[in-house]
């Protein structure tokens, strides 16, 4: 018998800062709509101009993320920059219990993380994680790109510099590596992992 029902997936993607992974995520959401659950990550940073509180990030004081991370509310959490982020646990289970995929825009780090924290929730094969490393062409090509954010200081540049070196050393661990040097044609090799994931037959171990 052919299963009504294939089970949902978590679609991990990790990039170094100004790869354009959370452009990219942004186009996956408007491709597959309510099927594709965007988890949204919370940080003690202060809110930007143009963001949205529980769409951007939900931000938190220093406080209630500690608080956070004592009763067990982030599946992945690091301090980045000076700054902390996690990933909320919760909405996580409540997506994928709903039959959602969800689609989870975390660093490196954090794909490290997530990947032990599914390997460690149950005894039970946790739910299938497919995880996407997004690099740009070049170290000197997402140094334009972060001078040309005008975000950041030179000093910050630097150290964004300096750890995109370390991660992108990273892409091995991963499932797929997508290199964004046109943001439509990473875009579609995106979509197409997404539906080919989604059709895999997922084989017993």
């Amino acid at each position: 018998m052919i299963p009504a029902k294939r089970p949902p997936i978590i679609f991990l993607v990790s990039a170094p800062s100004g790869a354009g992974k959370t452009t990219l995520c942004e186009l996956l959401k408007q491709d597959f709509g309510e099927s594709l659950y965007p988890l949204v990550t919370a940080t003690t940073r202060p809110m930007r101009p143009g963001e949205v509180e529980g769409q951007s990030y939900f931000f938190l004081t220093q406080e209630e993320f500690a608080r956070r991370v004592a009763a067990g509310g982030f599946l992945e959490h690091a301090t980045v920059h000076g700054n902390s982020y996690g990933s909320p646990r919760a909405p996580v289970f409540q997506a994928l219990d709903k039959g959602q995929d969800v689609l989870m825009n975390v660093d490196v780090q954090g794909a490290e993380s997530v990947r032990a924290a599914l390997a460690g929730d149950s005894a039970q094969a946790g739910p299938p994680l497919v995880d996407i490393f997004i690099a740009p062409p070049s170290l000197d090509i997402l140094q334009t790109r972060l001078t040309g954010r005008g975000q950041d200081s030179a000093e910050v540049i630097e150290r964004r510099l300096q750890k995109a070196a370390a991660e992108l050393a990273c892409w091995r661990a991963y499932s797929y590596l997508v290199i964004n040097d046109d943001l439509q044609a990473a875009h579609d090799q995106l979509r197409a992992i997404v539906l080919a994931e989604r059709a895999r037959i997922r084989k017993s171990a």
